[in-house]
């Protein structure tokens, strides 16, 4: 029972930590969810137009029986949502590393 009561009191600290920074920090706004979508789609759309851009300059330039564009076009989809897939990652580890350091009792000076 002993043993249970510091970590019932460090889970409690933290959270009460976690709810007065989140507090301080206010709501997200819909700009900010905007903001993330767009950042998101963004990077997949450009390299999947720039893709596609150079594969219909490639067709013109030197005809052939495989398509450049569908070529290009599918490479620059998988390098953008590559892209988009890193970037959620490392938002997720910086969350998650976060919550963490959040948790963990302060440092007292004996």
């Amino acid at each position: 029972m002993a043993d249970e009561e510091p970590a019932l009191l460090t889970e409690v600290a933290a959270k009460a930590r976690r709810k007065i920074q989140a507090q301080r920090a206010g709501p997200p706004g819909v700009w900010s969810g905007l903001g993330m979508s767009g950042l998101i789609g963004w990077s997949v759309a450009l390299p999947t137009l720039a893709g596609g851009m150079l594969g219909l300059w490639l067709d013109k330039q030197h005809p052939g029986h495989r398509s450049w564009t569908l070529m290009l076009l599918m490479s620059g989809l998988i390098l953008g949502c590559a892209n988009a897939w890193h970037w959620v990652a490392q938002e997720n580890t910086a969350i998650q590393r976060r919550q963490q350091d959040a948790a963990r009792p302060e440092d007292k000076d004996e």
